[in-house]
């Protein structure tokens, strides 16, 4: 271990030669190990003490692995967990990555896999905090028990290779959630494509997603690839994917099932070899209810199940936040970063955040911009809100005030629709990130209710 302190693992397992083969592989590779014999004996381990890697038998005569698994979490999130079974099934796998396993294996035990997701693991405690420290990577900081959590999975999913489906509110940071998973996994060092399925008009998205031959349409005057071929041996993230339009979800669902497809205009099968990650803001479960998704894609969408918690359960994470957004914005705009006061502080935990980390990340930029100071205090803040000020939750608290009951329904949504656009000064891409739908969607609402369209462009 080089002079550094070694991690800790416990290895849970009833036959007692494979618990002292697995003790044997670990003190070998320089771990602190202990043993337990069942899941009575584990839970009173993970209940008095922290380890930073459990190896645990599935089936046990007193109970499962997955109880184990549950204790060490409840007690210590940041523990990892990799499952050890004699009854290896695909839902069995998918259940407990779902849970946050690191990892699961199927019994003779592959010890080279075995230190090879211990490895992983190592290397990724170094850049986690201690308790009470924040995390930083990339742009992702804090250091909420939940943000943890959530960071957590995420390398549980990295290790694992499936697809995985990020369903969280707008602005929380799931495209750097998805980055972090790229990153975090065997693939890293591949493309990593993006695509945003609500940015692209509906008539030219099969030709970004696929391709197209030479002479597939009206100016196609050469081949093209298209992302899915752009991102093989890597991970393609489909951003906004309850956007995609129905007519193209059953190609989808080939490409996820099959990892292959046509050009559009061609017949040849391209063979790919990637990873999917999709991001939603909205639930993929109530649009495959409604009729709007199919429900198979979401079922195979849906392997790896994330998502980020909302700012507003991470009040402890917004000065770690503003912090780093002056910073940062500092650094770009080549000036002194200023301080942050205490009162500044104050209002920014004491608001809402509907938009979420980009409304703050967005907030700090002006304010950093426009007042001209190297102290931010608390009438930074007010000026800078224009009056929406210290509101827990600003658009529910001026919903319930301004519109009474008996109000239609639609008149709801054109006067919700409006406040928002006021509270971004009429920019569309922030009011449609803040409503959490989509920028064509929000255009179609500005035309439907009547709004001044030059007022919001």
């Amino acid at each position: 271990m080089n002079g550094e302190e070694a991690l800790s693992v416990m290895v849970v397992d009833d036959e007692p030669g494979i618990r002292t083969a697995l003790r044997a592989n670990f003190l070998r590779h320089g771990w602190r190990v202990e043993t337990a014999a069942c899941v009575r004996e584990a839970i009173r381990n993970v209940e008095n003490r922290e380890y930073n890697l459990v190896v645990t038998d599935m089936r046990m005569p007193d109970g499962t692995g997955m109880e184990v698994m549950r204790a060490a979490r409840k007690t210590s999130p940041a523990t990892a967990v990799i499952l050890l079974t004699a009854y290896g099934s695909v839902p069995d796998a998918v259940s407990a990555m779902r849970d946050g396993a690191l990892d699961y294996l199927t019994k003779p035990i592959p010890f080279d896999r075995l230190q090879a997701a211990a490895a992983q693991l190592m290397s990724q405690t170094k850049n986690m905090p201690a308790s009470g420290e924040a995390i930083s990577t990339g742009e992702i900081v804090g250091r909420a028990p939940t943000l943890l959590r959530a960071l957590q999975r995420a390398r549980a999913a990295a290790s694992a290779g499936a697809d995985v489906l990020i369903e969280a509110e707008s602005g929380t940071g799931k495209e750097l959630l998805a980055r972090y998973i790229h990153d975090s996994s065997d693939r890293g060092d591949k493309p990593f494509i993006a695509v945003n399925c609500a940015a692209v008009p509906e008539t030219l998205l099969e030709s970004e997603l696929f391709g197209h031959g030479r002479g597939a349409f009206t100016g196609a005057v050469a081949t093209r690839s298209g992302k899915f071929e752009l991102a093989d041996g890597g991970t393609i993230l489909l951003d906004e994917i309850g956007e995609m339009p129905l007519n193209l979800q059953p190609k989808l669902l080939r490409v996820l099932q099959e990892r292959e497809f046509e050009r559009l205009g061609e017949g040849a099968t391209v063979h790919v070899d990637l990873r999917v990650i999709a991001t939603t803001n909205i639930s993929l479960a109530t649009m495959v209810e409604r009729g709007q998704f199919r429900a198979d894609l979401y079922y195979r969408l849906n392997v790896i199940p994330l998502s980020l918690p909302p700012l507003r359960e991470r009040i402890e994470d917004i000065p770690i936040l503003a912090r780093h957004f002056a910073e940062k914005y500092a650094a770009q705009h080549r000036v002194e970063c200023p301080r942050l006061l205490p009162d500044f502080i104050e209002r920014l935990q004491s608001h809402g955040w509907p938009g979420n980390v980009r409304e703050l990340a967005n907030f700090m930029r002006r304010v950093l911009t426009l007042c001209e100071s190297q102290v931010i205090d608390a009438k930074c803040f007010e000026m800078e809100f224009h009056g929406h000020v210290a509101l827990p939750r600003p658009v529910e608290v001026q919903t319930k005030a301004a519109m009474p009951a008996g109000m239609p329904i639609w008149q709801v949504e054109k006067m919700h629709l409006e406040k928002t656009l006021e509270l971004t000064d009429g920019n569309r891409t922030h009011a449609a990130e803040m409503l959490g739908i989509s920028l064509r969607t929000l255009r179609n609402k500005i035309r439907e209710y009547g709004l001044p369209p030059r007022r919001y462009a």
